[in-house]
């Protein structure tokens, strides 16, 4: 290592990158045959980093071989098919190569001249989020940390539009009156978070009930309208969920722009989950209405397979964020510039500093091609079909939810008939899976009841993955009965 500077000797750096190289291909070596999940307790995982402000630095290798046994080997496998929890893709090989691409040239995409090229990538990457999740073919967007600040940013844009002529920028909240949202209460709980945030208040929040189908009941959304209006409150914005996280129920959208124009409100789309599928063939015509909506959220590290982290949000025009976010500062002015064709996402956006997230999207888009990452995200979908087929058949489980996309609820039964004996051991199961390790998936409530709930996203699922799962959901369950 020089004395002179943090650089490595070109020696010494090609081989670390080697040696990273290597431990890249280990973690997807015989991936079929790797536990889900390390169980460690969390005092034991706390103890590998607890020590003092390293003051001097260890060899390189030896540090390696540390990140290697206590980070990468231990990790919860994201990457291979036994992950059946939250929404994990399992990312592609082609974002791991971007992504040390982009941490190569480090840079800054908050000004175009700062990162010209991945600037207009990013540009052109949301041009085809617009095409992909059928909301229109000319949109402006922002890349973001994922759906949660997705959907934070098309409040903030809905919220600043939405009462620009109040000057809300610069008078706030203060002397206004409350102002009203809507949404399933089935909606993500970043919506909660987003209005909190906002300094709205969750009061403020109308969680409507939803159909047996888990999609928002169209008339309590109206009669919940009409109440506000009388009793004098603003409603402003409807939320439709393009896909829920709990069981990828979507909404129908198409009903919900109808409402939000009768009642000019603006119009949210959480498309985090399921917004990238609305143009697969087999299920578009769920999505009729993607194209009437002001914004939506969108997660390219969901089903489009890009590794963390690759939010986004789309809005119709390019005007709308920089109405929401621009701030004139003498250090950012961009006056003197001859070349007006240039777009600063500082401008339109709340972020200086940004990294380059659009470089493992336009590079995955370009090495697959979106045919092909559709065909993955057909097979999910099939594959969910067939969970919930052998579930089904199976006397000892139970199937209580499974929609269009790639979510599916059910319980373990065996040999129990009593309702709170199942509920029991169902709640049980989770942190026995867990330490099991085999696979890892998580349970939810739906309609107060709780349930086992396994999400298909990962291009490296299989049906002998799923036949995997009830194997070993069969065989906790029944050593736990």
């Amino acid at each position: 290592m020089q004395n002179n500077s943090l650089d490595l000797s070109p020696k010494e750096f090609e081989m670390l990158l080697h040696e990273a190289s290597d431990l890249v291909l280990q973690q997807h070596a015989d991936i079929d045959n790797k536990k889900a999940f390390h169980y460690f307790s969390q005092k034991e995982i706390e103890s590998w980093f607890d020590e003092p402000l390293p003051r001097h630095g260890m060899d390189n290798s030896e540090l390696m071989a540390l990140t290697k046994e206590k980070v990468l080997d231990t990790a919860t496998n994201n990457l291979g098919p036994y992950m059946f929890a939250y929404v994990m893709a399992g990312g592609s090989q082609m974002s791991i190569i971007a992504e040390k691409l982009a941490a190569t040239i480090n840079q800054n995409v908050g000004k175009w001249h700062l990162a010209p090229a991945i600037n207009e990538i990013e540009r052109r990457v949301i041009q085809w989020a617009g095409e992909m999740t059928g909301f229109g073919n000319s949109v402006g967007g922002v890349l973001v940390s994922g759906g949660s600040a997705a959907n934070l940013t098309g409040l903030i844009v809905a919220r600043n539009i939405f009462f620009e002529k109040y000057n809300i920028r610069e008078q706030g909240l203060f002397n206004m009156p409350p102002f009203t949202l809507y949404a399933s209460n089935e909606v993500h709980g970043c919506v909660d978070k987003s209005i909190e945030e906002l300094g709205i208040g969750t009061n403020q929040l109308r969680r409507i009930a939803t159909n047996a189908d888990f999609t928002i009941n169209l008339e309590a959304l109206e009669q919940a309208i009409e109440k506000d209006i009388t009793e004098g409150l603003t409603p402003f914005c409807v939320i439709g969920n393009a896909g829920t996280v709990n069981t990828g129920a979507i909404d129908d959208l198409m009903a919900l722009s109808q409402i939000a124009k009768k009642y000019h409100l603006w119009f949210h789309i959480d498309g985090a989950y399921g917004g990238l599928v609305a143009t697969l063939p087999s299920i578009k015509n769920e999505y009729k209405g993607m194209d009437l909506a002001d914004s939506v959220a969108v997660d390219f590290h969901k089903w489009l397979y890009s590794a963390f982290e690759a939010g986004c949000l789309l809005v119709k025009d390019w005007d709308l964020l920089k109405r929401t976010y621009f701030k004139k500062a003498a250090y950012l002015d961009t006056e003197l510039e001859e070349d007006k064709g240039r777009l600063d996402f500082n401008e339109h956006h709340f972020q200086l500093s940004r990294n380059a997230k659009a470089l493992k999207v336009w590079m995955g888009l370009k090495s697959y091609g979106f045919e092909r990452i559709q065909k993955m995200q057909q097979k999910d979908i099939d594959l969910t079909r067939y969970l919930a087929e052998q579930l089904n058949e199976a006397d000892d489980f139970e199937l209580t939810s499974v929609s269009h996309l790639a979510i599916a609820c059910f319980r373990y039964k065996g040999t129990l008939t009593h309702e709170e004996q199942i509920s029991s051991l169902n709640q049980r199961m989770i942190p026995a899976l867990e330490k099991d390790g085999r696979v890892f998936i998580t349970g939810t409530k739906l309609k107060g009841e709780f349930a086992i709930r396994a999400c298909l996203i990962n291009h490296r699922m299989h049906k002998g993955t799923v036949d995997y799962l009830i194997k070993v959901v069969r065989e906790v369950g029944s050593s736990l009965e």
